[in-house]
C-alpha cells in the first residue's frame, strides 16, 4: 500500500524523476480531453441524440444550476473552470476501478496545484467583474486594520483547500485498503463503491467551495 502516488517512481535521472502522480495526472487529462472531443464532435440539436450527449448535457446543466444557486449571476462564464475542476477530481476517483490506477488527488502536490489554480482564478474573476481598484479596496474594508487579516485569509483558504482534499482522498484510500486487506472476500465491491461515492462527494464539495469564493470576490466586493 502506497501512502501517495509520489512514492511510485517510474524513471529518475538525478533530481529529475517521473512518478505515478505525473503519469496518471497527464493520462487522466488526456482521457478527459479525448472523451470531450469524441462526445462533442457530432452534437445534435434535434430530438435524436446519443447517450453520451445526453449524459454530457445532464452534467453541464447540473453544474450550471449549482453555480447559479450559489449566487453567481452568469454561471456559464464560470462553467469552464469550475466544471473542469469537478470532472478532474471526480474522474480521478472513478478511475480507481481500473487495476493499477493511482488517483493523482491522493498526492499533496496535485491538490496544492488545484488550490493554486483557485488562488489565481478567484482574483482574476473578481478584478474582471469589479475592476482592480474596487477589488483591492475590499481588502481595506471595513477598516485599514483588516488588511493583514484579509491577506492571511486568502493564503489560509488556499492551504485549507489543498489540505482538505488531500486528507479526505488519502484517508479514504487508506481506509479502503486496510479494510480490504482484513476482509478481502467479504466487502470488496461495497467498499469500492463507497470509495467512488466519497470521491464524487469530495469533487462536489471542492467545486462548491470554489464557487462560493468566486461569488464572494465578485458580488460582495461591488
Amino acid at each position: 500500500m502506497h501512502l501517495s502516488p509520489d512514492s511510485i517512481i517510474f524513471w529518475q535521472w538525478g533530481l529529475f524523476k517521473i512518478n505515478a502522480t505525473i503519469i496518471f495526472t497527464w493520462g487522466l487529462m488526456a482521457v478527459l480531453t479525448l472523451g470531450s472531443y469524441l462526445v462533442t464532435r457530432r452534437l445534435s440539436r434535434g430530438l435524436k441524440r446519443s447517450r453520451w450527449q445526453n449524459l454530457l448535457e445532464i452534467i453541464v446543466i447540473g453544474i450550471v444550476n449549482q453555480i447559479s444557486e450559489v449566487g453567481l449571476a452568469r454561471p456559464r462564464l464560470y462553467l469552464g473552470f469550475i466544471g473542469t475542476l469537478f470532472l478532474f477530481i471526480g474522474s480521478a476517483s472513478l478511475f480507481t476501478i481500473v487495476p493499477g490506477f493511482e488517483p493523482p488527488t491522493g498526492s499533496l502536490s496535485t491538490t496544492t496545484a488545484l488550490a493554486i489554480c483557485v488562488f489565481i482564478a478567484v482574483p482574476m474573476y473578481g478584478i474582471s467583474d469589479c475592476g482592480l481598484r474596487a477589488y483591492l479596496g475590499a481588502y481595506l474594508k471595513p477598516t485599514v486594520i483588516m488588511l493583514p487579516f484579509n491577506i492571511i485569509s486568502e493564503f489560509s483558504r488556499t492551504l485549507a483547500l489543498a489540505a482538505r482534499l488531500f486528507g479526505n482522498m488519502m484517508s479514504g484510500t487508506m481506509i479502503l485498503a486496510v479494510l480490504l486487506s482484513l476482509t478481502p472476500f467479504l466487502f470488496p465491491i461495497a467498499l469500492s463503491a463507497l470509495g467512488l461515492l466519497t470521491g464524487i462527494v469530495q469533487a462536489y464539495i471542492f467545486s462548491i467551495l470554489v464557487t462560493v469564493y468566486i461569488a464572494a470576490a465578485t458580488r460582495s466586493r461591488q
